[in-house]
């Protein structure tokens, strides 16, 4: 008889880690040591199942790249150990935490599934539980090629999404993740569906963890009406080392000379300026448009189809480990963990 499955269960914190409290009724943390009690429908699965929890636990808000670099270093030290990982993570960032991961990972051969939930796991109509057995079924699956999704992906109401290809797209509905530019990676209805065609199976190289990164980035959103002297405020922030410049449409930005001498002049120190949509769906095409084409002859690095949170973390996590400059742009240009698609 083939070993269980192992898995290690990893709490952060966020809504799905909640119970009531018998006594006053109240809502407190759910107790990872006794989740087989909690959650007895884990029991048929056959999935040999630990737990690791943070304390303290982390609201979604409060999520850093110091958090990251603790799971990725619970990870790196547990890999051997199990055949894969569930993350319970609060839903409002975790798509930041998924992305800094598939970067921060590298050569992954086992599955690193976050889930979540958008009600208490302690309330009776709760989506929580379904999203924690499902993640961990998925965790899980191997077959006689080794783990069937072995990257990091993010599982909520019935789907498996690629976790740097996601965006959180609701806060009232169950199926709070959206995947707008790459297509579902599993399924889950009466039986789970891989869709094994779009599934990043890495080269069998030693696995690897990267914890550098530069938090020195910031985020810039054009919208009508920003000023001159809002843009170069920011452009020129202390020890800045990366812009993701958030645009309209297919990458276009506003044509003014003012404009563009302020963006030219800070890559000309050396500060990497990318260029992603402020569009949930679509890509980056700045040889579409005039406003795009500017942009590109000063050295507006293009995202193509990234989300912004794929971009930031990207852009950090290469910051944080390569010091050549000129390399830094060449790997921004191309998908490193499945995150973009870079045909033009």
């Amino acid at each position: 008889m083939p070993n269980k499955p192992s898995i290690l269960l990893i709490y952060t914190g966020g809504t799905i880690g909640m119970a009531t409290n018998p006594e006053t009724g109240a809502l407190k943390p759910f107790d990872f040591d006794h989740i087989m009690q909690q959650v007895p429908e884990l029991k048929r699965l056959g999935i040999k199942l630990e737990s690791y929890t943070f304390d303290p636990i982390i609201d979604s808000s409060d999520m850093s790249p110091i958090i990251w670099e603790q799971l990725a270093n619970l990870i790196n030290e547990n890999y051997y150990k199990y055949d894969g990982f569930v993350i319970l993570h609060g839903t409002d960032t975790m798509s930041y935490t998924a992305s800094a991961l598939s970067f921060m990972l590298q050569n992954l051969t086992k599955p690193v599934i976050l889930t979540g939930s958008q009600l208490p796991i302690g309330l009776i109509r709760t989506d929580g539980k379904e999203n924690l057995i499902t993640a961990i079924e998925i965790a899980a699956a191997r077959d006689n090629r080794g783990a069937i999704v072995p990257e990091v992906a993010i599982y909520f109401e019935t789907e498996l999404y690629r976790g740097n290809r996601t965006t959180k797209r609701s806060a009232e509905h169950f199926n709070a993740f959206k995947s707008y530019n790459y297509p579902a990676l599993a399924q889950a209805g009466i039986n789970i569906v891989y869709n094994r065609d779009h599934i990043n199976y890495s080269p069998k190289e030693d696995f690897a963890v990267h914890t550098k990164l530069e938090q020195n980035v910031v985020i810039l959103k054009l919208f009508p009406g920003i000023t001159v002297q809002t843009i170069k405020a920011i452009c020129n922030l202390p020890h800045i080392k990366g812009i993701i410049l958030e645009t309209y449409g297919s990458g276009n930005a506003p044509t003014s000379p003012e404009f563009h001498k302020i963006l030219s002049d800070t890559i000309n120190r050396g500060v990497i300026i990318v260029n992603v949509t402020q569009c949930t769906e679509g890509r980056v095409n700045m040889k579409k448009y005039e406003t795009g084409i500017g942009l590109l002859n000063i050295g507006v690095i293009s995202s193509y189809d990234s989300t912004t949170e794929a971009a930031v973390t990207k852009l950090m996590y290469l910051l944080g480990n390569i010091t050549d400059h000129a390399t830094i742009i060449q790997k921004l240009k191309i998908s490193l963990r499945g995150e973009i698609n870079d045909q033009s």
